[in-house]
C-alpha cells in the first residue's frame, strides 16, 4: 500500500471522521453495567507478560446517551456539570501530597464513579522519564477532568530506567501488557506527559474506530500539526490495539512511532476519528529536548517498512525486564529496563 508520510498534504485513503459533542461516559445507577468480555491468552511477551487475545466483537446497538452527568462526590469541582473549557493554572510549588489530598477517592490511581455505572473501564498509559514536574501538573488536572466525565479509570506511569535512548512506543506496549494483568480494560488512552486537556467534553473513552484526541495545542495555535497527525493522546480499544499488534518496538529517540501506528491502523482499514477542533484542545507544558530523546534519524526508513514488519514487530515481540511495580495513591508506577538487544 502507498505510504503516507507527515509531509504529505493528502488525507489517508481511509480518511478521518469528526465526532459530535457528547457529555457522558456512564449509565445511571440501577441500569445493568456491560458485562466483562471473556479473555483468551495466546503467546508470551518479555518479563513474563502474556498477550491477551480478545474475543470476537459482538454486534449490537450502543447504549443510548443520557443527560450530562454531575461530578462524582469529592475531589475538585464538587457538583460541577461536565460542560466545557477549563482554565489551567500551574503552580510552581505544587506537591504530590497536595494533589493526592484533592483526590481522596483515588486509590493506587484507580477511581470508580459512585452514582453511575461507567460504560467502559479506561486505562491511561503515560510513558515517563525525568519529567517529574510535568507529571505532577498532568496528574493535578487529569484526575478531576476524568472524574467530571464519570469514568471508571486507572492511571499507569511506565518509567524507563537506565540510560538507553527513550522508547515511547515500547513503553506503551509494556503499559498495555502490564495493565491487563490488573484488569481486563476496555479502552486504552496513550498519553504524553506534557499535554493537558482543556475541555471536559473531550471524552476519554473509546469508539468504534481509533480516536485521536489532540486536534490542537497552544504551541501550534490550536491547529492540527499536519493532516495525518496521530500523536500526543490517542484512544484505542483493547481489540483495536491488539489488532494492529500495538506499537513498533524499534523507535529509539524522538519521532515516527505515532505515524507508524497510524499506518498500522490504515492497513487494517480502520478510520481515525477526532473530536471537534473546539473540543480537542490541549496545553503543552514547555520543555527543551531531553537528553536521551534526540531526534530519531532512522524514523523515515522504519516508516517505509511498516507494511512488511507490523505482524512481527509489536506486542508479539515486546521484550523487557520488569524492575518494579509500585503503587502511589495517584497512579501505578511500572519501571522497566530495555537492556542491550531488548
Amino acid at each position: 500500500p502507498p505510504l503516507f508520510l507527515p509531509s504529505s498534504s493528502s488525507i489517508s485513503r481511509v480518511g478521518y471522521v469528526w465526532l459530535g459533542v457528547e457529555r457522558h461516559a456512564c449509565r445511571e445507577t440501577g441500569r445493568p453495567a456491560p458485562k466483562a468480555r471473556p479473555t483468551r491468552f495466546s503467546g508470551r511477551a518479555g518479563g513474563g507478560a502474556r498477550t491477551r487475545e480478545p474475543p470476537p466483537r459482538r454486534r449490537g446497538r450502543s447504549p443510548r446517551p443520557l443527560s450530562p452527568p454531575l461530578l462524582s462526590p469529592g475531589g475538585a469541582g464538587r457538583g460541577r456539570v461536565c460542560g466545557g473549557q477549563n482554565k489551567l493554572v500551574f503552580k510552581p510549588d505544587l506537591t504530590l501530597e497536595e494533589v493526592a489530598a484533592k483526590n481522596p477517592q483515588v486509590h493506587r490511581g484507580r477511581y470508580h464513579p459512585e452514582e453511575c455505572k461507567a460504560l467502559q473501564r479506561v486505562a491511561i498509559l503515560i510513558p515517563h522519564r525525568n519529567r517529574e514536574k510535568h507529571l505532577l501538573y498532568l496528574l493535578e488536572h487529569l484526575h478531576p477532568f476524568l472524574q467530571r466525565q464519570q469514568l471508571d479509570y486507572g492511571i499507569y506511569i511506565i518509567h524507563q530506567a537506565g540510560s538507553k535512548k527513550f522508547n515511547r512506543a515500547k513503553l506503551l506496549n509494556v503499559g498495555y501488557l502490564e495493565a491487563l494483568k490488573d484488569e481486563n480494560w476496555d479502552c486504552f488512552i496513550f498519553h504524553d506527559v506534557d499535554l493537558v486537556p482543556e475541555n471536559d467534553l473531550n471524552l476519554y473513552k473509546c469508539e468504534e474506530q481509533p480516536k485521536h484526541l489532540v486536534v490542537g495545542r497552544n504551541s501550534t495555535g490550536y491547529r492540527l500539526r499536519y493532516s495525518g497527525y496521530f500523536g500526543g493522546v490517542t484512544a484505542l480499544s483493547r481489540e483495536q490495539f491488539f489488532k494492529v499488534n500495538g506499537f513498533s518496538n524499534n523507535y529509539w529517540g524522538w519521532g515516527g512511532e505515532d505515524d507508524d501506528l497510524r499506518l498500522r491502523v490504515e492497513l487494517q482499514r480502520m478510520k481515525i476519528i477526532r473530536p471537534m477542533p473546539e473540543v480537542g484542545k490541549y496545553t503543552m507544558i514547555f520543555h527543551t529536548r531531553d537528553r536521551g530523546n534526540e531526534v530519531n534519524i532512522e524514523r523515515m526508513k522504519l516508516l517505509h517498512q511498516v507494511s512488511r514488519v507490523w505482524r512481527t514487530d509489536g506486542l508479539t515481540s515486546c521484550i523487557y525486564k520488569l524492575l518494579s511495580v509500585d503503587y502511589n495513591p495517584l497512579y501505578t508506577n511500572i519501571t522497566v529496563d530495555f537492556w542491550s538487544g531488548a
